[in-house]
């Protein structure tokens, strides 16, 4: 089999623990995997178990999760972890519904677990899977749901092998804009490569059934919410801040701005006030979920 020969060695395919399979899948949403593996380790190490996961302050969980981005996944993480320990007693379990009621457990995740965990016939159809299962399997576009029924039928006989197969298709191959299909392993029984290859020649190409839709183009990373925010909370990381160092913090001369941001963070249980001090979120008697008051901000450094 092709992926038995070329699919890399990741860490979280050499496991079948439901635990660490959900934490390589909530690191995976999102980021590139060149960067999660070495944060998957490090995290494993220091939560080596669900249960310690949930037990952990939720400062430390979000201090470990430095560089990974989008904070919220490490919350909803724990908030999965917790969930487990009390009402399974510590073991995730291996129904869909039962899964899908679990807090942070949306239905990717909860197919994820089927069947990289417990190995049971369903697909987990992420972009890189939706991808080659338009372009390879149907030659068409499909509808969400119609793209999971034919994984999950295509890969019944070998749910494992053949859902980490697709994705590995989807990733160097398989891509969004410009597919490799030249270097394309299975090119040969790709339904779209053959309806292009009987076209008429000088007839129009073939539509991409699985082609990204046109977007505008997008602002500056360092001009965006998500890019000021990540450095409040990193600055957080460090130490905790006072409302005067909010905006220097947030790297942002717009003090109304880092006030927003700051209550965010606060709101999404990301940070808490105390004392007129943000810090990261503690368990225990002292969390605060209210903003400060309007009178309480004032302009800081850029």
């Amino acid at each position: 089999m092709w992926f038995a020969a070329h699919g890399r060695d990741l860490p979280w395919r050499r496991t079948r623990d439901p635990y660490r399979i959900l934490v390589s899948e909530v690191m995976a949403q999102q980021t590139q995997i060149t960067r999660v593996e070495p944060a998957y380790l490090a995290f494993i190490e220091r939560f080596p178990t669900l249960e310690a996961l949930a037990a952990a302050p939720t400062a430390a969980v979000l201090e470990q999760w430095r560089g990974l981005g989008y904070n919220r996944r490490a919350l909803n993480l724990q908030r999965t972890c917790r969930a487990v320990v009390e009402r399974h007693g510590g073991r995730l379990p291996d129904t869909l519904d039962a899964l899908l009621a679990l807090p942070g457990i949306g239905p990717y995740t909860a197919r994820a677990l089927l069947v990289f965990a417990f190995e049971q016939p369903v697909a987990a159809v992420d972009v890189n899977v939706g991808r080659v299962v338009q372009r390879a399997l149907a030659g068409a576009p499909l509808p969400p749901r119609d793209r999971q029924a034919q994984a999950d039928a295509f890969n019944a006989p070998a749910p494992w092998a053949t859902t980490q197969a697709l994705m590995e298709l989807g990733a160097p191959y398989c891509t969004a804009r410009r597919p490799a299909c030249a270097d394309c392993p299975v090119r040969d029984m790709c339904a779209w490569n053959r309806a292009r290859s009987e076209l008429v020649a000088g007839t129009a190409e073939w539509p991409d059934p699985a082609a990204p839709p046109t977007r505008p183009p997008a602002p500056r990373f360092t001009d965006t919410d998500r890019y000021h925010r990540g450095r409040l909370l990193d600055a957080l990381r460090t130490a905790p801040i006072s409302a005067e160092q909010v905006p220097g913090a947030a790297q942002t001369n717009d003090a109304a701005r880092a006030r927003r941001l700051a209550d965010a963070l606060v709101s999404e249980g990301l940070a808490q006030w105390w004392q007129g001090t943000l810090t990261l979120p503690e368990r225990g008697e002292h969390r605060v979920e209210a903003p400060l008051p309007e009178g309480s901000w004032v302009e800081g450094p850029g």
